[in-house]
């Protein structure tokens, strides 16, 4: 789509509740999509493991039942649905890659239905009621950038947006925008002390990166209280507010903390290069001086 002169691409965030139901969740994300598609939406992005309830919050085997192979029946699902609307979709799954390996992944559809390809998270956490690490095998694709009908687009998830590197050697690829599907809230008991600080930590270093790289960031979080049957505690209240920053860090628009929503967002392209032009962060790399950055620590 343009306006004038200036290529304007519509990214499209999904940003919803999860119910019991895999096959539920896909039916409201396609549904969803379908809409995002009438608003216009070029690229569109799901939530991270949109077909299920954030299942992490335990350790439990029979949650392995929720993989699925990729292609599959749920990008098959996508790439009808990019086809139909010339949509470019990044669908956010659980991966069976094998008996014993599974992935946290994101399936790339260009606008034509065909599978560019996937990333798979590279950074695992493991946190209270995020025991991601007992689920997922880190990413072994390394950090990748795809040239689609609508764009250049990086994909990175979640836990990955709190690194720096990750965004960065993402850019250097030349992606004019960052996705980061995610799973993101709150622990209710900490909320009232913690919950203001931990919001605006998340926010501010994914705008950090859109600064840095001079670059586009996308991020779609779920909402909703998510209280597992047989986990203790409270669970997680996910904070929503998914957001796309500008490449100066400016938020462009932002969708509610408590309530689903289906974010389109109008982007300039051409904003990437005058901003790392103007601002040449690129250039001004000292590439011979980061060789410590290859170490866990430095003494």
């Amino acid at each position: 789509m343009k306006s004038g002169s200036r290529p304007i691409v519509k990214l499209g965030l999904l940003q919803a509740a999860c119910a019991s139901s895999p096959e539920a969740n896909l039916k409201k994300t396609l549904a969803l999509a379908e809409r995002a598609a009438r608003q216009g939406a070029q690229i569109l992005c799901t939530q991270e493991l949109f077909r299920s309830r954030y299942f992490c919050q335990s350790e439990d085997h029979k949650n392995f039942k929720l993989a699925e192979k990729i292609p599959g029946p749920t990008t098959e699902a996508f790439s009808r649905l990019a086809k139909k609307h010339r949509m470019v979709i990044i669908a956010s799954l659980f991966e069976r890659r094998a008996a014993g390996v599974y992935h946290n992944t994101a399936a790339v559809l260009d606008a034509d239905g065909s599978l560019l390809g996937i990333y798979r998270k590279m950074h695992v956490p493991d946190d209270p009621l995020y025991h991601e690490k007992f689920y997922f095998t880190p990413g072994d694709l390394g950090f990748r950038a795809w040239q689609t009908r609508h764009g250049k687009i990086g994909v990175l998830i979640c836990w990955d947006q709190w690194y720096p590197e990750a965004a960065r050697l993402t850019a250097l690829q030349g992606a004019q925008i960052l996705f980061y599907p995610t799973a993101i809230g709150w622990h209710p008991g900490e909320k009232e002390k913690y919950g203001a600080a931990q919001h605006d930590a998340w926010e501010t270093i994914q705008r950090s990166h859109a600064v840095a790289n001079g670059c586009y960031v996308a991020v779609p979080n779920r909402v909703g209280h998510e209280r597992l049957a047989g986990v203790g505690g409270d669970g997680i209240e996910f904070w929503g507010q998914s957001f796309v920053a500008g490449p100066s860090g400016q938020i462009l628009a932002k969708a509610p903390a408590d309530r689903e929503e289906v974010l389109i967002v109008p982007v300039d392209l051409t904003q990437v290069d005058v901003t790392r032009t103007h601002w040449p962060f690129l250039r001004d790399r000292r590439i011979d001086a980061y060789g410590d950055l290859t170490k866990r620590l430095v003494d």
